[in-house]
């Protein structure tokens, strides 16, 4: 069983802590160059010196194929969540500068997906400061979110099912429609585009036409993981 670090932005982190985001797709890359219904995956446990998937176009998949290691590891492997944070915030530097590694805890830390302004605090040379930190700079110890590695597999982004959909943090509107909790990416009848609304706003306009293949990761949260 391996770790490794995941981003996720403020709106998913918030669908994680409510248990409605069960899933997340990714981008394959690079990009297999088929497009025609043909192409197809391969799973091999032992495919270049380890488990991995074969993409091809035709009957063999030795021939031409591409091979793609999943990124994010494999069932059972665990995957600690990146997010906006700040930390650590102390009030008491004497403690700090005595035992640094005391106050290197999730508890000392504030997340952006809690709401609210980013934490003033005052640095070591005296001066207030009020910022927040982006989740790629985010170190193990500040992490108060573990996930497990539940099933994998590739697939076409609008592929995607209603179920999935849901899956992936869109939930039933109190007016019978679909979208975040918040009310964001609503769409009244389908989830699904609820979920194409929300692609486009981290993937930028135009990205679900292009229907990339995507790692579908389906996980669960661990309890007390930080």
């Amino acid at each position: 069983m391996k770790e490794r670090p995941i981003l996720f932005s403020a709106p998913m982190v918030r669908a994680i802590l409510s248990g409605t985001k069960t899933q997340t797709r990714r981008v394959v890359k690079p990009s297999p160059e088929w497009t025609e219904p043909g192409t197809a995956w391969k799973f091999s446990e032992d495919g270049h010196s380890g488990p991995g998937w074969y993409a091809y176009n035709d009957d063999y998949p030795e021939e031409g194929a591409l091979f793609y290691r999943f990124p994010y590891g494999q069932p059972g492997d665990r995957l600690w969540v990146r997010e906006t944070w700040q930390g650590p915030l102390v009030d008491d530097f004497e403690s700090y500068l005595a035992d640094p590694d005391k106050f290197k805890k999730p508890e000392f830390c504030e997340y952006a997906a809690d709401g609210g302004p980013a934490p003033e605090f005052v640095t070591l040379d005296d001066e207030l400061e009020q910022r927040w930190r982006p989740s790629i700079h985010m170190p193990r110890w500040a992490s108060r979110i573990l996930l497990e590695v539940v099933s994998l597999r590739v697939e076409r982004l609008a592929d995607i099912s209603k179920d999935d959909a849901m899956a992936e943090g869109i939930v039933l509107q109190p007016d019978g429609g679909f979208g975040l909790a918040d009310s964001t990416h609503y769409n009244f009848s389908d989830p699904t585009d609820s979920y194409c609304s929300l692609w486009e706003s981290i993937n930028g306009d135009g990205s679900w036409l292009l229907n990339p293949w995507v790692w579908v990761v389906e996980f669960k949260r661990l309890k007390g993981g930080a």
